[in-house]
């Protein structure tokens, strides 16, 4: 019976507790306080430092208990919860508490991020990845008048006369995470479409942003609908070897993208790369050879002795009808493996 009244105590005293911290929430959200207010009556209350971090704008901000901004880096955090604003994370919450978590830390952190998010949707503008499709798509759609179209830039939150480019994304990661490490500062929306993901970014957008497991195509056009175009053309060039890639890259290359497919098809060549793309062995050192023009850099990026390659090349050459080795049968090969890259797409 004693355990039992003491067990009983605690978390009358818990739930006391947590009432409190709740009714301190709703305090503060009535004297309609901003960011660093927040951080700084969480932190008198929380008795450590509190982090607040907003992913679009790369915002952080660390309040000591005292009230003043937190010295030296970020301490390692005790606990952490998400900020999420129409259901999408824009942001974390954090406290640096030396030695183990208080019983309420978990209460404060879920109340702060709350008071956090609708500060931030109050005093914004909300700086949300995620947007509306049929926003995103009066943007990048060829048939749209330029009223309509500018009209849709405003509401997604895009200045008037911005340069602006779209990527076009295939991934399982969401869209919204894609986004924010592609332009952590600057103006940035995603959605998906019909065929691929759409992120259009105020930016210049470079290849190496893009994280594992993402397949892009990066429009160079400065106008939405033109870029949407090109990106979605780039995206077709894209392999496992070049995930990412830019319509500037492709050159010429680009003239394929518009030839039919029925005619791309019946090309000997093309349907003699789509019999050896069978092979993933015989596909990976072909296109280990075609991107480097070279055996001895193919052997390098395969990780074998230049002479496997060597007589890989060998067979695959008789498979195909084509001298690989020879500068034409290079080029046969690189334009025939593009070209069955866009079928495959």
């Amino acid at each position: 019976m004693e355990a039992l009244s003491e067990r009983l105590s605690d978390l009358d005293s818990h739930v006391h507790g947590a009432i409190r911290v709740i009714a301190f929430y709703d305090t503060l959200m009535r004297r309609r306080v901003d960011v660093p207010a927040l951080a700084r009556s969480s932190a008198g209350l929380a008795a450590c430092v509190v982090g607040i971090g907003l992913h679009g704008t790369g915002r952080v901000v660390r309040i000591a208990p005292d009230g003043r901004e937190a010295p030296g880096p970020p301490r390692p955090t005790s606990s952490t919860a998400p900020i999420t604003l129409d259901e999408e994370e824009i942001g974390t919450v954090w406290l640096e508490r030396p030695g183990a978590p208080s019983p309420l830390d978990e209460v404060l952190l879920d109340r702060l991020a709350l008071a956090t998010a609708t500060v931030v949707e109050r005093y914004g503008p909300a700086r949300t990845t995620m947007a509306d499709p049929a926003l995103v798509e009066l943007v990048v759609s060829p048939d749209t008048d330029e009223a309509a179209r500018s009209r849709a830039l405003r509401l997604l939150g895009f200045p008037a006369g911005q340069p602006l480019r779209a990527v076009a994304v295939r991934t399982c990661l969401p869209l919204d995470k894609v986004g924010v490490l592609l332009c952590p500062t600057g103006p940035v929306k995603a959605a998906p479409l019909s065929d691929s993901g759409v992120i259009l970014a105020a930016s210049v957008v470079a290849p190496e942003r893009f994280p594992a497991g993402v397949r892009a195509g990066i429009g160079a056009a400065e106008g939405p609908a033109r870029s949407w175009e090109q990106a979605r053309t780039a995206l077709r060039f894209t392999s496992p070897r070049r995930p990412a890639l830019h319509y500037a890259e492709l050159g010429a290359l680009a003239l394929l993208a518009q030839v039919p497919q029925e005619v791309v098809r019946d090309n000997a060549d093309v349907a003699a790369i789509a019999v050896v793309a069978g092979n993933p062995e015989d596909l990976e050192t072909l296109d280990a050879y075609c991107a480097t023009g070279s055996l001895r850099r193919a052997a390098h990026l395969l990780h074998l002795h230049h002479s496997s390659v060597a007589g890989r090349l060998e067979r695959l050459g008789k498979a195909l009808g084509i001298e690989l080795t020879g500068p034409t049968g290079l080029l046969r090969a690189q334009f025939a493996l593009a070209a069955w890259r866009l079928l495959d797409s």
